[in-house]
């Protein structure tokens, strides 16, 4: 039996922790549906993310090697982000969970009133 205790490292508890949050799975579509985009533009795309907690999202992304951020020696400096090659081997593992919700949502609707009545 494989468990799962939170002591040492973790993988599922490490990724999914990163990836379950609000934001992370929209930001990483948007980069995968559009490709390379400015910051302006992400934030245009998902409008209802703060800029503080959209940086704060592609901080982590590019931490985990995901996103990539290039910044242009220009003045006003120009930063562009894109996903890297892991971040792209990532994708079709998000997108069959995104085309899953959307498939099932009518579904989880009815039983979260059926749940709640």
């Amino acid at each position: 039996m494989k468990n799962f205790h939170p002591t040492g490292n973790c993988p599922v508890r490490d990724v999914l922790s990163r990836l379950g949050d609000k934001w992370s799975m929209l930001v990483l579509t948007t980069l995968s549906v559009n490709g390379t985009m400015r910051f302006s533009d992400i934030h245009k795309t998902i409008d209802d993310i703060s800029q503080r907690m959209l940086t704060v999202t592609l901080r982590t992304l590019e931490a985990d090697g995901l996103v990539h951020r290039k910044v242009y020696p220009e003045v006003p400096p120009r930063v562009e982000y894109c996903l890297t090659e892991l971040g792209t081997t990532l994708m079709p593992h998000i997108e069959a969970l995104v085309n899953w919700a959307v498939g099932n949502m009518d579904e989880i609707l009815t039983s979260r009133q059926t749940a709640g009545q």
